[in-house]
């Protein structure tokens, strides 16, 4: 089941990289920076899902390593291949349509002629930004959906982690304790940059109105984190 979730991530990474980057090497290559509406509409679709889908993963990994660690004679029969499966067919579920819902909601919006994102990339938060008709439902949707979609999944890891960091303090067998940490301390490493990218992302684009250090942040998130991820594990 490890290497299930594992590869699916890989997969996800992949995808998410490839939903970005390609578009930006051929504005590098021609020395154009357009993009069509529906263009920039894919880009959004995809982008919301794979990253919404690292979000999901990195949480179902937790549990897994809970189950290893907290119960280990267990593991066989609670992590069996049906309920890995299910919890991965769960996630592509949920995300697929909370991305629906928000590409629908964009379609609703009216763009200017000539409407410049301040991005190398269609991020959402940025299209909102360069609307010009009224994103109020939009916005009331980006909130509940990232807060439900980012506090449970952090919740979860933060609950997973807690019950192993008892459970380590329990052990009495110092061998126990190293193996315990090697199963969680590449799955931490991901964990980490993936939510302290995302918070950098998050916190450049709400204190500083300058679209370049938004920009650096966002390149470190959407190709250095996915890029790490196979090298770590």
């Amino acid at each position: 089941s490890p290497c299930f979730i594992s590869s699916n991530l890989s997969f996800v990474d992949i995808c998410f990289t490839s939903t970005t980057i390609p578009k930006m090497l051929m504005n590098i290559r021609t020395q154009s920076k357009a993009i069509s509406y529906n263009g920039c509409l894919i880009q959004v679709y995809f982008f919301t899902i794979f990253i919404g889908m690292d979000n999901f993963l990195l949480t179902v990994m937790a549990y897994d390593r809970y189950v290893a660690i907290c119960h280990p004679l267990h593991y066989m029969v609670i992590m069996n291949p049906r309920l890995c499966g299910l919890l991965v067919l769960l996630c592509w579920f949920i995300i697929f349509w909370v991305s629906l819902v928000h590409i629908l909601l964009l379609r609703r919006l009216t763009f200017c002629v000539g409407t410049e994102i301040p991005h190398f990339f269609c991020e959402l938060a940025q299209i909102l930004k360069v609307a010009c008709s009224d994103t109020l439902i939009n916005n009331v949707f980006t909130y509940v959906a990232t807060a439900l979609l980012g506090v449970i999944p952090v919740t979860g890891i933060l609950y997973s982690y807690s019950q192993i960091a008892s459970s380590l303090m329990r052990m009495s067998s110092a061998v126990g304790k190293y193996k315990a940490f090697s199963t969680c301390g590449s799955h931490l490493t991901v964990v980490s940059l993936f939510y302290g990218t995302g918070l950098g992302v998050y916190l450049s684009s709400a204190l500083t109105h300058s679209s370049l250090q938004s920009s650096v942040a966002s390149v470190i998130y959407t190709v250095v984190t996915p890029m790490l991820n196979p090298v770590i594990y």
